[in-house]
C-alpha cells in the first residue's frame, strides 16, 4: 500500500468521509487490506462505497452481509468487500474461501474485521470508525 497518513481524523460531514474512502482508494494496491471496525451504523459501508468510487467501481457496492463477501470488476483494480459480521471467527472466513482472495489481485475492504483480527496480515490497514458529537459526525483512527 501506499502510504496513508495515520492518526485520529474527524468526519464531520459525508464529504469527509468522501475524502478519506478516495484518498485509501488511491494508497490501494493489489493484494492490500482494509480492515473497518466500529459499531452498528457508524458508516463501514458508506466508507467502503467511497473508496469503491475512487477505485472506479461502476456497480451498486452493498453490503454483503447475508453472502459474507462481493466481488467488484470495474474498477482500476478489482475489489473484494467482505462484511464478516455473520461469522465467529477466521475459521469461518476461511471456509468463505477467503484465502484464494486475500493478498491476491484484489484490494480487499473488510467490515467488521474485529471478529477474524487473526486472520489479517499485520500490514493490513486499520480503521476504526466511531460516533462524533452529533448525528452526522464520526472519528476515524487510522492505524
Amino acid at each position: 500500500m501506499k502510504e496513508i497518513k495515520k492518526g485520529t481524523r474527524e468526519l464531520k460531514s459525508i464529504e469527509d468521509t468522501r475524502a478519506l474512502g478516495l484518498e485509501i482508494a488511491e494508497a490501494l494496491e493489489p493484494g492490500d487490506i482494509v480492515a473497518l471496525t466500529g459499531d452498528l451504523g457508524v458508516g463501514k459501508t458508506a466508507l467502503t462505497k467511497h473508496i469503491a468510487e475512487g477505485l472506479g467501481v461502476k456497480e451498486k457496492v452493498i453490503s454483503p452481509t447475508f453472502t459474507i463477501v462481493k466481488l467488484y470488476e470495474s474498477g482500476r483494480l478489482p475489489l473484494a468487500h467482505f462484511d464478516v459480521y455473520r461469522l465467529s471467527g477466521s475459521d469461518e472466513l476461511w471456509d468463505t474461501g477467503a484465502s484464494e482472495i486475500l493478498g491476491g489481485r484484489y484490494a480487499s475492504v473488510m467490515e467488521w474485521a474485529d471478529i477474524v483480527a487473526d486472520a489479517l496480515p499485520a500490514d493490513a490497514l486499520l480503521v476504526h470508525i466511531s460516533y462524533g458529537e452529533t448525528n452526522d459526525e464520526r472519528i476515524a483512527e487510522i492505524l
